[in-house]
């Protein structure tokens, strides 16, 4: 039985390191990708259709993005809101520094991290305990 328990808690060591490395990786790539987006204050233009966000950018120049619906519902009625925009392109806005997929990434790579810890610790205490 215990060396059942050993092969177990090695296993989950070797996986949560294993998958650390290859989800930081990936992390980085992901933000590297995303590229750099810069904080600007913008009016929302609701004369028309759709509202249009209006903003100047880092180099003086005036920028204009289409406002999605699920960003039209978290900025609801406002006349101005926070935004990010893409630095070197024309028309690319959003309401987060980091995509919500950035995050997810960054949270499962530290999950995983932790499990490779805790089993690694585990494996040492129950090494030491048995003498």
């Amino acid at each position: 039985m215990d060396h059942a328990i050993d092969a177990l808690i090695e296993i989950f060591t070797w996986v949560g390191f294993g998958a650390f490395f290859v989800l930081a990786i990936a992390v980085v790539v992901a933000w590297a990708a995303d590229g750099t987006w810069l904080p600007a204050e913008a009016i929302i233009d609701r004369d028309g259709g759709d509202p249009i966000v209006r903003w100047f950018d880092a180099d003086g120049d005036a920028n204009s993005a289409p406002l999605s619906a699920s960003d039209a519902a978290v900025i609801g009625d406002a006349d101005a809101a926070s935004i990010w925009y893409r630095h070197g392109w024309q028309g690319r806005m959003r309401l987060q520094r980091r995509p919500a997929g950035l995050r997810a990434l960054t949270w499962s790579a530290a999950g995983m991290l932790a499990l490779g810890v805790v089993s690694l610790v585990a494996g040492w205490v129950l090494y030491f305990a048995r003498g």
